[in-house]
């Protein structure tokens, strides 16, 4: 089914977010009414894949695709990035389950795309803000954008965030099957990526709130994968300096109208 330019997709991945799912969707649904959600469950043993199914069946703008079991955070959004050029979707984004990502915040986020390519949901640029972290995941994700920024040279102050939305035609140039990247080194990844390919790239501020329900994903596995990578991608990027790793930026991208406001800082 072909969907129009403007048509949304947001992408939600779960696993053992049955208590989480119900509520998001109706706040998402609330928010941006013309949205479609596609729940990308990981076999939740907790049921969730479940509840995605009915509540699809009682909703035609909730659709789910079934996972054979956990296979990681990228490897999910791939999926769901996959399902969203193959039907055609005009504006793709990312989005946590467990609540931490406002919905309510969707509607602004929209407007900000456009006049970019990419918009990244900014926990750390003026009027972004962390509620309810402990202190040590607070240090965590501080250094972890902080050594991400310094290793890759890139501009963005919250390049690890995972509330985004992408213009069907980045996802086309970025060559998803190439993508290897697992937990939330695939955020910086992704958005390394865009930049390196000459998509514009724009972060706007946003609350970040910690879940109520259930259990963070995040463990030391995740951390040292993201670490890993990150070093051998600047050293790689150092030492190819003659020309981006992913293609030649693409020969037409959406421009915005040079009188229009740009809100938030931009990244090229």
């Amino acid at each position: 089914m072909a969907h129009p330019a403007g048509s949304v997709l947001i992408v939600v991945p779960t696993y053992d977010e049955r208590d989480n799912l119900g509520p998001l969707l109706a706040r998402i649904h609330d928010a941006l009414p013309g949205a479609d959600v596609l729940v990308v469950d990981d076999a939740s043993p907790d049921g969730t894949g479940e509840l995605a199914d009915a509540c699809a069946a009682a909703d035609d703008r909730v659709h789910v695709l079934h996972r054979p079991g956990k296979e990681g955070l990228g490897a999910a959004y791939l999926d769901g990035f996959r399902f969203a050029l193959r039907e055609r979707y005009g504006v793709v984004v990312e989005m946590d389950a467990d609540g931490s990502h406002a919905p309510e915040e969707l509607p602004g986020m929209l407007d900000a795309l456009a006049h970019t390519d990419v918009v990244l949901g900014s926990r750390y640029v003026p009027g972004g803000r962390v509620v309810n972290w402990p202190w040590h995941r607070a240090a965590l994700s501080r250094g972890g954008n902080v050594y991400s920024r310094l290793a890759l040279g890139v501009p963005m102050r919250d390049v690890t965030g995972g509330f985004r939305m992408f213009r069907r035609e980045v996802l086309e140039a970025l060559h998803l099957d190439s993508v290897a990247s697992q937990g939330y080194c695939f955020q910086v990844d992704m958005a390394w990526r865009a930049v390196r390919a000459g998509f514009r790239v724009r972060e706007v501020p946003i609350t970040f709130t910690e879940r109520e329900h259930g259990s963070s994903k995040m463990n030391g596995a995740i951390v040292a994968e993201a670490l890993w990578r990150v070093t051998l991608w600047g050293l790689g990027y150092r030492l190819r300096r003659a020309g981006p790793p992913y293609g030649e930026p693409p020969a037409a991208r959406p421009t915005a109208d040079p009188a229009d406001p740009a809100p938030g800082p931009a990244h090229r």
